[in-house]
């Protein structure tokens, strides 16, 4: 109880720019046509960033071409940029989560714009990425077993759209079947063993060399998104969609393991001088629609009841210490039917647009 009283005296002091922010989305939604103003890009391209060089014993033969003296070049994210004419002062990094790239944050199944082109709109530089070991970032050096199986109903349970084959009644997703194949198709594998150091190293080279920045991270990219803030002074604000493990505690003060009908999720420690550094950025982490708030039998549901019990335990453990985190419960400020992928729901301009407000609070924008 106390954990949620804290919450809910931090939460107040945002709803009044939620509210208006939702006001303002309205407004620009009733106004829109179907077909979007020009974009006008300044610059875009794409690098691979990270990564380490592993060398084969030896000396190469060019003639014989065997394995001896080569090199490989791996572990390093891919990066897609795009900046937009007078851009912001600060960019975004959109990461995506577990079994996806940065396709998450393209088009949206139903072929809408995603937060790529939203916010290229609004006129930040917009970086997309593939971590290491997925996606365009696919050269692993490490070898990994794969095995095709099928999952996909289990996913849709997970990923909140329903309890299959039925959606949710007023669920943020289009009932059109080709919606629902291009969601499964976006899914691709991991290509290497899934390694929170290595991915969180590449990220930090990135702010390296683009300089200071806003993190936006998705999932499974929550837990290295903060270490990612750890490891790099040039990441600024985080905005976390629904991050699903990963929550670091001071040691010595790690939550027991939360049960849940989809296994326990359990947190981990990280030094005090670590953990202190992430009360230096604000932080704000969004969690949407049909998570229940006592234990469900359904895994897919239930999995993210702890998930935000503990984004609310994390929370208060920083804020206790001078951070600056919110937990926002979509359905509390408002924002109703979203799943685990607000940011490319139906309404996912009224959900930018909370992250916009967000921004303009913190004087990032």
């Amino acid at each position: 109880m106390r954990v949620r009283a804290l919450q809910q005296r931090r939460l107040p002091n945002l709803l009044p720019l939620i509210l208006a922010g939702l006001a303002a989305s309205t407004a620009a939604t009733s106004s829109r046509t179907d077909k979007p103003e020009p974009l006008t890009i300044q610059e875009q391209g794409s690098f691979a960033v990270g990564g380490v060089v592993i060398t084969n014993p030896g000396t190469f033969d060019g003639i014989k071409q065997r394995p001896e003296g080569q090199t490989l070049h791996g572990d390093h994210a891919y990066v897609f940029y795009q900046t937009p004419a007078r851009a912001r002062r600060l960019p975004l990094v959109l990461w995506h989560g577990a079994g996806q790239s940065s396709k998450t944050w393209e088009t949206t199944p139903d072929g809408r714009e995603g937060y790529q082109n939203i916010f290229l709109r609004r006129r930040f530089a917009v970086y997309v990425v593939d971590q290491p070991r997925r996606g365009r970032g696919g050269r692993s050096t490490q070898p990994i077993s794969l095995t095709p199986v099928p999952d996909e109903q289990a996913w849709f349970n997970i990923f909140r759209l329903g309890i299959w084959p039925d959606y949710f009644p007023g669920v943020q997703f289009s009932r059109d079947p080709e919606a629902l194949n291009q969601y499964f198709r976006q899914m691709t594998p991991n290509t290497g063993p899934f390694d929170t150091n290595v991915i969180s190293a590449a990220v930090a080279a990135l702010f390296t060399r683009i300089g200071p920045g806003i993190l936006v991270t998705h999932s499974q990219s929550g837990g290295p998104g903060w270490l990612t803030a750890i490891k790099s002074r040039n990441v600024r604000a985080i905005a976390s969609y629904e991050p699903g493990s990963g929550f670091v505690f001071p040691s010595g003060e790690v939550p027991p393991a939360m049960p849940s009908a989809n296994g326990p999720l359990e947190a981990s420690a990280i030094p005090l001088q670590d953990f202190m550094l992430l009360t230096k950025v604000p932080i704000v982490l969004y969690y949407g629609d049909n998570i229940p708030s006592t234990p469900s039998p359904n895994p897919g549901q239930d999995n993210w009841r702890v998930r935000l019990a503990m984004a609310r335990l994390w929370a208060d453990a920083l804020n206790r210490r001078g951070g600056d985190v919110t937990v926002v419960h979509l359905p509390d400020v408002g924002v109703r039917g979203n799943t685990h992928f607000p940011f490319s729901d139906l309404n996912n301009l009224q959900v930018a647009d909370l992250l916009s407000r967000f921004l303009e609070t913190k004087r990032l924008d």
